[in-house]
């Protein structure tokens, strides 16, 4: 019973572990652990594929302003153009006709534009697209959404959608679609991924297909970027887009409402085309961070709670709490560890789980560990009340031995005299040799080394001869003895301890019952079995204590009360005895009312 106590208590931490987990505030505190792994461990640099042609404060100053910026971006288009960019994707939604001059410059600028993607967004609530004109579209390759993904917890870019739809009709992210052009090929799908040429993108459809941005490590000072006013003051810095994939948009601070935070942009919010452009280069470079399958999260909370149970129930004191300490350096080590290969493991389930059952395990060692302590503090008061007992009684044989050997030596006494004195060191001696007889009994019962004789025997001729020999007791004490029936039948095992058994029985009913009483003796037969009860009107047994009135040397406070001499052995001895013949013996009682002891053995095979 103890032990699926203890296997609950271990499932409650589990279910807690994994409930508080999967909470709001879990998967905050999963966030704060993925942004701390995201700074702490980075990618080697790599040669970046994009060029981000920035719209920023000062082309904004110098070419006019927000209004004005079609002009300027459609020059930089056309500066571009003959280095042959591998696609180009517009982070600007143009839905209205501005300046007639600026759009008819733009529209231009877009026929000469290789792989134009240009941008689109979700409006009314996700009901339709907000598309380009039509004059600007038609000179595109494909349009993607802008959609971002922010974390619904802190707002953070942490990942990006690659799917958007709706009711009619889906469109790509807009860094997909300039990879998929960059790549020249067709983006196949499954429910598992997405196929871009030879890549891989590991986005689950159940997932909504959304992909966790790797961003460009300090170390690369960022992705490269050329502003509209620095390309316009440096056409040689066209080069720099030869055969790369650029990204247009507005960085400008005071211009631009989609700047969002990122794991590593600190107190300084990313502009949305940088946010693109790295979720690009994650495609380009195979930067991939894979969540763990939620199977694998659950099996490493239910391994951190079986070993936190296994280090306490196992081992005790130093040993289990440096065990304890590893564990939870282990669990609190491995989400790092996993991020290093890629693999993004939830930090707050095992380390959740992890605390938890080491502090019930640690908790219930040390309840067990008390009680085991309190329970061996009172065997071994028992077991010295009872050695004292002991000595006590045999000091009263011992006495009798000694005086009446020391009367014969030193005087002539009568013959009957000594005759007399001969009987009671006789008397005496066998009562002090079956006073340490039982003690090695209940030693060796207890340890197993007593080996049993086996030979069949009557049951009703051992139950009636032990009755025989307890009725002058009981007369002494005008206890009747009443015997309803003897079971017929044979007993196979050991006569002599089997009457010891009985009669440790009757000699305790005859014991606690006070004058004037009856005790009842009866046995059946049924079912291949004997059945003997003896009931008695004695002083009873509180329920607590019925548990324990088999464990050696224990007495029940009734007992200790009634004034009776005993060393709470007897019992023990008696359940010993029947359990290696292969019975049980069960006891119910009432306080105040008496005790009935029933003996179930098995009949003999004929």
């Amino acid at each position: 019973m103890r032990r699926f106590a203890y296997i609950a208590l271990l499932t409650f931490t589990l279910v807690i572990g994994l409930a508080v987990s999967w909470t709001a505030f879990g998967q905050q505190i999963d966030n704060y652990a993925y942004d701390f792994f995201f700074r702490l461990h980075q990618p080697a640099p790599w040669t970046p594929e994009s060029v981000i042609l920035a719209a920023d404060e000062e082309s904004f100053s110098a070419f006019g302003g927000l209004l004005k910026v079609r002009a300027a971006l459609a020059q930089g288009l056309e500066t571009i153009a003959p280095m042959h960019p591998r696609a180009v994707a517009i982070d600007f939604i143009f839905t209205e006709a501005q300046d007639p001059a600026g759009d008819l410059a733009l529209e231009n600028a877009f026929a000469h534009t290789p792989n134009l993607i240009l941008a689109c967004d979700l409006i009314s609530n996700g009901e339709r697209w907000d598309d380009p004109l039509p004059r600007f579209r038609r000179h595109a390759r494909a349009v993607g959404h802008i959609q971002a993904d922010l974390d619904s917890l802190d707002a953070i870019s942490r990942e990006i959608p690659l799917e958007k739809a709706t009711a009619h009709e889906r469109r790509w992210a807009l860094s997909l679609e300039a990879f998929r052009q960059s790549r020249n090929a067709q983006i196949l799908e499954s429910p598992d991924d997405l196929r871009v040429g030879t890549t891989v993108i590991p986005t689950a459809r159940k997932s909504g297909r959304s992909v966790r941005i790797r961003y460009a490590p300090a170390s690369m000072g960022g992705l490269p970027r050329i502003s509209l006013k620095q390309l316009a003051d440096h056409p040689e810095l066209a080069e720099r887009f030869r055969n790369k994939v650029v990204f247009a948009g507005v960085t400008a601070q005071t211009a631009v409402r989609d700047r969002w935070m990122t794991p590593l942009s600190g107190s300084v919010s990313m502009p949305g085309i940088e946010i693109h452009a790295s979720a690009f280069e994650t495609f380009a470079h195979g930067l991939f961070l894979r969540d763990a399958p939620v199977a694998s999260v659950v099996l490493l909370c239910l391994l951190t709670v079986v070993a936190a149970g296994l280090l306490f129930a196992l081992l005790e004191g130093w040993a289990a709490n440096a065990g304890a300490v590893l564990l939870l350096l282990s669990v609190h080590t491995l989400p790092y560890a996993a991020f290093t290969h890629n693999i993004v493991f939830p930090f707050l389930p095992a380390v959740a789980c992890a605390w938890l059952s080491v502090f019930a395990a640690a908790a219930w060692q040390a309840v067990v560990v008390r009680g085991r302590l309190g329970r061996s503090e009172a065997a071994r008061s028992q077991y010295r009340e009872a050695m004292q007992f002991v000595t006590h009684e045999m000091k009263t044989p011992l006495t009798a031995i000694q005086g009446s050997s020391e009367l014969m030596g030193r005087y002539t006494l009568p013959e009957e005299k000594r005759k007399q004195m001969a009987d009671m060191i006789n008397s005496e001696s066998k009562r002090l040799a079956q006073m340490i007889e039982t003690f090695l009994n209940a030693e060796r019962i207890s340890a197993g080394q007593m080996e049993l004789k086996r030979e069949q025997f009557s049951a009703e001729e051992i139950l009636g001869r032990c009755v025989e020999r307890i009725r002058p007791v009981a007369d002494h004490k005008q206890i009747e003895i009443r015997v309803a029936s003897l079971p017929e039948g044979m007993l196979n095992g050991d006569r002599e301890l089997m009457e010891y058994a009985f009669y440790n029985l009757l000699s305790n009913a005859v014991k606690y019952s006070g004058p004037a009483t009856v005790v009842h003796v009866s046995g059946t037969r049924e079912n291949g079995r004997v059945r003997v009860a003896v009931e008695d009107q004695g002083v009873g047994i509180e329920r607590k204590e019925v548990k324990r009135i088999f464990e050696k040397f224990y007495r029940t406070r009734s007992a200790e009360q009634s004034g009776e001499k005993g060393t709470g052995v007897g019992l023990s001895i008696v359940q010993q005895i029947v359990v290696q013949h292969g019975g049980t013996v069960t006891v119910t009682s009432e306080v105040g009312k008496g005790s009935i002891f029933t003996v179930s053995l098995p009949l003999a095979k004929v």
